[in-house]
């Protein structure tokens, strides 16, 4: 059954939503915000004054003139915020240059007509004299006030009590030393030890260090109490409405009172201490870290605080209760005996003022006075007593009452008057002391009545802000002063700088100060630009937020294992921070969480960019430390994302290597560019290391790179010591480039910006076998003679090598042989090797990749099997038991269609990797054997339809040649072709014999070879045309081992089929030979 739902309920439902707490799990830990200030003023100035006419007449004439004083004080004040707000316009008047300026009497009157008016006012204003001053103009030749204080004219040592502050706050950043007019007089010098106000040490007043622990003990004892009273009110479910008694009402009353008195101390101390360090500045012999050019506001706020320094509406019923009982039994039953004993007497002055206070404050019963009440009579109650029922209000008295009270009050109890016997004289000692400490008490009550405006006062501590009079100090130097200098920026930069665990959740309480600023500025000092820089200056402090982590669980586990233990920084309390979603500040509210969000992507990215931008400034060795700063930046961004939205790190990574529309990034750019412009040409390879490393002899300009830029520690490891520790570490990586920087080149490009590194590469080879190469191959072809025979034994090694040596004269004296052919093929060959690694280290990635998915694609290892178990029946148990981890099968019975997809896509791609069966260097090499079709490698068909053996016609015979070059001895300070070239100069030279099909023919017909097996079996070591015999052997060896493992490595990946010239094997049948003895005969 539907039920009808009318319009208008619909909408009163929807009306009802916004009724609905929506809380959420932000912590507290800011000031209470309030972005409505609203303060119920009832000061009515005296203004209801004559309403009291039952009041002593000359109290009223006192109010009047208080009413008047109170008027000249908020003129004052306004004068005083324009002199302290306002900034000199001098510096806006335009500046005669010199006297011989014709318009300069222009510039003068029109000066004068603009300031004149400015100028009136100020001639109405005159300086207050204080009792300092007047000290300094009385001491002096005429006069001399300590011979004053000798003759009991005036009492210096109450002056100098009354000085005993050392500074004393003014206005804003504006302070006076009071001790300073006294130090600046005629006589001080030779009375110097008269005063105390005027040492040197520091007041413990002013060290707010030494006053910490009384705050603590304070404030401690303060909120348990008040957590007490809360609790209290919220289990006994009592509210606003509910009655307690007048005891519970005079315990909240003084709660409230000494809760006050705590704030107005402590703020005092904050602002004692803040103008003290105004007045003594640091320098840099105080602190090591105030540079000596600081300027004197700096001086005086950023670098003049220690570390000691810088860490450190239930009540409003209960106070009317209070004030209002207080108030009535005093006036009700307290000044009955006083009355009686009055008109006993006859005291008709006393009378009339105690009667006077009663009918201004009394609030009867029966809304009269009791006509039969005794003491009216002067009588005594009688036995039973004489009953007055006091009501209980929650009303408080206005301020003309409380004046009014207070004022008849201090006339019974003072000591002195106009005439010469007092009221006080009238009284008994135990009434005088009632109306005493009636009267003390009652002092609270003006600011108790006005709590809310009382407290802000209390907690306003908006003076630390404001600078106006060290601005003036500048004399237009500086417009206004940095952030850094602002007291409540040091305070919240001294928690981020020291990240103290306890103290991070108090962040936020320091930028509090700005919204009393920006109250104070707007509300008292009534100035716009004020409140404007203010704002500027807290839009300024949302950059200024940096976290960072500590992650070396791994160092400190290798450190507990012998038997050293590193306790662990405590952990800062970000986490409260970063839930911070609407915290209030200048009256709006600011979503933390977010603006810390935007400023750390801008941060994750910036540091991305640095990384990359730090490894194009540098050499292929720092791909290494790249991919570990890679690595830093995705650990930061993991613990980042468990308390802020931010995008993939993926994401910001293609962003930063400008590879989100690109096929390749910046990182494949600087990696082939390196390839191309360095490491081909100026890279040795050794084989036994497998690693590259930089020639001796560079053949090729060392390539210029951009400069790294500068950047703070916290964009690349965290800090400068750890800057520094890393890079120790990553210095070791630095001289040569080896497995190391291939497995990071694999995982870093991918499969795609490897293809591309590939496919250039082989563009290079192949610029470099059909250009410079085949041009020197087919020089070179031309110098070699045109047969040359293999020795025979009885030659003996030294004729041999004579006779090699002399073929090939040619080619040994070729000037460019050892530099630029020897270069090319160098390149070739650091190509080829280059490729070679690259799939070994991207086939080993593979594999790990392969092992991890294995358990979630359904694939085991074979295991053990004990004997009479079947190797099935296991399989199938191992099977059943992974099954829950087999991916494809669980989303294909619990995915929705497009999610079965992409499994299967997922699941394809893994399993069909490179390593699988695909060989990348195969095709590598096929390639390159495509670039070899010139006739000049292969040569011309034989004459004898089968092979060339004497004819130097083919590659594998000039490279026979080569390898003789270089396998002759060098010098003692020369560089032996292993040391400039590497074996990347072997690597080309056999790979292209192996792609042309020589091999065979090679190791049959070398010069070297043929040298070596003769050398090993006749044994001889002689000199021969200046190159020793031995040596030379030794160098063809350890070459034709080398030679033999390339020749292994490159037949593993060519097909044996394809090592031959066709894909079919042709035999042809010769004729035994015939001695020619036996063919003269026949």
């Amino acid at each position: 059954m539907t039920t009808h739902v009318t319009l208008e309920d619909a909408l009163s439902n929807v009306d009802l939503l916004e009724e609905l707490p929506l809380p959420d799990q932000q912590p507290c830990i800011e000031p209470p915000p309030s972005s409505i200030m609203y303060q119920a003023n009832f000061d009515t100035n005296f203004e209801d004054r004559n309403a009291f006419v039952t009041g002593i007449a000359r109290y009223i004439e006192q109010a009047t003139v208080h009413s008047s004083m109170n008027e000249m004080l908020e003129e004052g004040h306004e004068y005083a915020v324009m002199l302290y707000t306002w900034r000199s316009c001098s510096r806006a008047i335009p500046q005669v240059k010199c006297n011989e300026q014709p318009n300069r009497v222009e510039i003068y009157e029109k000066t004068v007509e603009v300031l004149e008016p400015e100028v009136t006012k100020l001639m109405k204003f005159m300086y207050f004299q204080v009792m300092g001053f007047g000290l300094y103009l009385m001491d002096g030749n005429v006069s001399n006030i300590y011979k004053l204080d000798a003759k009991k004219r005036i009492n210096l040592s109450k002056i100098d009590k009354f000085f005993k502050l050392q500074v004393v706050p003014l206005f804003g950043d504006m302070q006076i030393e009071l001790s300073r007019y006294i130090e600046t007089s005629a006589h001080y010098e030779e009375n110097k030890s008269k005063w105390t106000c005027t040492q040197s040490s520091i007041s413990p007043q002013y060290n707010l260090c030494e006053q910490m622990v009384q705050i603590r003990d304070d404030h401690i004892r303060f909120i348990s109490e008040l957590a007490r009273y809360s609790n209290s009110e919220v289990v006994t479910g009592s509210g606003l409405d509910s009655q307690k008694s007048d005891e519970e009402y005079r315990e909240l009353f003084d709660l409230a009172l000494r809760g006050l008195q705590l704030l107005s101390k402590w703020s005092t101390h904050v602002m004692e201490v803040y103008s003290w360090k105004l007045v003594h500045p640091t320098d840099k012999f105080c602190n090591k870290d105030c540079p000596g050019t600081a300027e004197e506001y700096e001086r005086a706020t950023r670098y003049n605080y220690t570390r000691g320094h810088l860490e450190t509406s239930v009540f409003n019923q209960a106070i009317r209760n209070t004030i209002y009982a207080a108030l009535q039994d005093f006036a009700q039953m307290t000044l009955r005996e006083p009355l009686r004993q009055a008109v006993r007497k006859k005291k008709n002055v006393l009378i009339s003022v105690l009667q006077a206070i009663r009918k201004t404050v009394c609030d009867w019963e029966g809304a009269r006075e009791p006509p039969n009440d005794p003491c009216l009579r002067g009588e005594k109650d009688p036995k039973g007593g004489f009953d007055i029922k006091v009501p209980r209000r929650a009303v408080g008295p206005s301020s003309t009452q409380l004046y009014m009270v207070r004022t008849m009050l201090e006339s019974l109890i003072a000591d002195k008057s106009g005439s010469k016997k007092t009221l006080r004289s009238s009284l008994d000692g135990p009434i005088v002391q009632a109306i005493e400490d009636f009267h003390k008490q009652s002092f609270f009550f003006t600011h108790l009545l006005n709590f809310s405006e009382a407290l802000q006062q209390c907690c306003d501590l908006s003076q630390l802000w404001f600078r106006e009079f060290f601005l003036e100090l500048t004399m237009g130097r500086r417009i206004q002063f940095p952030i850094e200098m602002s007291m409540p920026w040091i305070l919240t930069d001294h928690i981020l700088e020291t990240k103290e665990p306890s103290m991070m959740e108090y962040v936020l309480y320091p930028l509090d100060l700005y919204n009393d600023s920006a109250y104070y500025a707007l509300t008292k000092f009534k100035k716009q630009f004020l409140y404007d820089e203010i704002e500027a200056e807290v839009r300024s402090d949302g950059h200024q937020f940096h976290l960072q982590w500590l992650a070396d669980k791994r160092f400190r586990a290798e450190c507990k294992n012998y038997g050293v233990i590193i306790p662990y920084p405590p952990s800062n309390r970000y986490e409260t921070l970063l839930k911070q979603r609407h915290v209030q500040l200048l009256g709006r509210s600011i979503d933390l969480n977010r603006l810390i969000t935007q400023r750390i992507s801008a941060a994750m990215y910036k540091s991305l960019d640095h990384a990359i931008s730090r490894f194009e400034s540098e050499d292929l060795t720092s791909i290494v430390e790249l991919e570990w700063l890679l690595e830093i930046n995705r650990l930061t961004h993991r613990l980042l994302c468990k308390h802020l939205t931010l995008d993939s790190f993926d994401a910001m990574f293609r962003e930063a290597n400008h590879n989100v529309s690109a096929p390749y990034g910046r990182i494949t750019l600087h990696v082939f560019w390196e390839l191309n412009f360095d490491f081909l040409p100026n890279y040795c390879y050794n084989g036994s290391t497998n690693r590259f490393v930089r020639t001796a002899i560079p053949f090729t300009q060392e390539p210029q790179r951009d400069k790294p830029a500068n950047v703070q520690p916290y964009y690349l490891y965290g800090s400068k010591p750890l800057n520094i520790a890393y890079s120790h570490i990553y210095s070791s990586y630095r001289n040569f480039v080896g497995p190391p920087h291939f497995k990071t080149i694999c995982r870093l490009l991918g499969y795609q910006g490897i293809a591309v590194v590939m496919e250039e590469l082989l563009k290079i080879v192949k610029s470099l076998l059909q250009g410079t190469i085949l041009q020197y191959v087919k020089t070179l072809i031309e110098v070699m003679p045109k047969i040359c025979r293999l020795p025979r034994h009885e030659y003996g090694s030294p004729g041999i090598l004579e006779f090699f040596h002399h073929q090939l004269k040619d080619i040994i004296e070729y000037a460019e042989l050892k530099t630029d052919v020897f270069q090319s093929l160098r390149e070739v060959g650091n190509a080829i090797l280059f490729c070679l690694l690259i799939e070994q280290a991207l086939s080993q990635e593979e594999v790990c990749d392969l092992l991890h998915a294995a358990p979630f694609q359904n694939i085991l290892p074979r295991v053990y099997i004990k004997e009479g178990e079947r190797l099935e029946v296991r399989m199938k148990r191992l099977e059943a038991k992974y099954a829950p981890l087999h991916l494809v099968p669980l989303i294909e019975r619990l995915g929705t269609p497009q999610q079965i997809a992409i499994a299967r896509e997922g699941d394809l791609l893994t399993k069909e990797r490179l390593c699988c069966g695909l060989s990348m260097f195969e095709v590598i090499l096929t390639r390159i054997r495509s670039f070899l079709q010139d006739g000049v490698w292969r040569g011309p068909p034989p004459t004898n339809g089968v092979m060339h053996v004497d004819e130097c016609m083919e590659f594998h015979r000039l490279w026979s040649a080569m390898q003789f070059v270089y396998c002759i001895p060098v010098g003692t300070h020369e560089f032996t072709a292993e040391q400039c070239f590497g074996d990347g100069l072997n690597w080309a030279g056999c790979a292209i014999i192996v792609l042309l099909g020589q091999q065979r023919r090679f190791d049959l017909f070398d010069f070297c070879y043929h040298l070596l097996k003769v050398q090993r079996q006749d044994g001889k070591d002689e000199i021969i045309k200046n190159v020793p015999l031995k040596k030379m052997a030794d160098r063809i060896r350890k070459y034709q081992i080398l030679n033999n493992e390339i020749f292994a490595i490159l037949n593993k990946y060519m097909k044996a089929v394809e090592t031959d010239s066709s894909t079919v094997e042709h035999v042809r049948c010769f004729q035994p030979p015939i001695h020619q003895s036996l063919a003269t005969t026949c």
